[in-house]
């Protein structure tokens, strides 16, 4: 199996749910239909003759994604995501340290239609979208967010975030796409910044938790570079 792309975090004879590694798409992107694809990965790993997408997250976001094995789960599964029954829970790492412990944007979200699958703010065309946010910690003019999404929009959270004037690091669709590194927010850091190495170079953004209507819970490890960039965070903040 291609573990580099995902690891598994629960299969059974309805579902697979696994950890998909950022930089992959879930499924086919009409602009480009040769790019390889994590939805025809785990039908080839797992030799199943056809493997249905239930929900996506974005190509260079990391974390959990669940498959239907067959089209009646599959209709269920999309069904419960659609009518909100679905609890998801993200943590991302953003620019700046928000004045609030808690706030909901309920901003209206529509897709542009370009190549890169933008999504801009409109209040007449765009469609109901709402993201709750917490702020876990801050460290230097950095905070780590734990964000739970109530709709399913594309970019949702990372539009969101923006709009609130703090995007997701490393984000250069809707904010700065500079790494992260550990000189930018540890105080007294005496490294050499010729040789320092990025905590973070990719979306600061990991689809943790999904709860299901059966009460069911799959949670997706952290990955190394997100986990050690918010350990590190946690650590100057105290």
């Amino acid at each position: 199996m291609k573990k580099s792309f995902y690891t598994i975090i629960h299969q059974d004879e309805n579902i697979i749910a696994v950890n998909k590694a950022a930089g992959i798409a879930v499924g086919g992107d009409r602009w480009d239909e040769t790019k390889e694809r994590l939805d025809k990965i785990i039908q080839h790993d797992f030799e199943i003759p056809k493997i249905f997408i239930v929900h996506r997250i974005d190509k260079e976001t990391s974390g959990l994604v669940v498959f239907a094995k067959n089209s009646s789960v599959h209709k269920s599964l999309s069904m419960a995501f659609e009518n909100r029954e679905i609890d998801k829970k993200y943590i991302a790492v953003v620019h700046g340290r928000p004045s609030w412990k808690e706030t909901t944007c309920d901003l209206r979200l529509v897709p542009n239609g370009n190549k890169k699958h933008m999504t801009i703010i409109d209040k007449f065309r765009g469609k109901p979208s709402v993201t709750h946010f917490t702020c876990l910690f801050s460290a230097g003019n950095y905070s780590a967010l734990e964000v739970k999404p109530l709709t399913g929009r594309i970019h949702q959270i990372r539009v969101h975030s923006a709009a609130l004037g703090h995007p997701v690091v490393c984000d250069g669709l809707y904010g700065k796409g500079t790494p992260v590194k550990l000189s930018s927010f540890k105080r007294g850091w005496r490294g050499d910044p010729v040789d320092e190495r990025p905590l973070l170079a990719r979306l600061g953004l990991h689809a943790l938790e999904l709860v299901l209507p059966s009460g069911e819970v799959f949670t997706a490890p952290l990955p190394k570079d997100i986990g050690s960039l918010i350990n590190q965070l946690e650590k100057s903040a105290r």
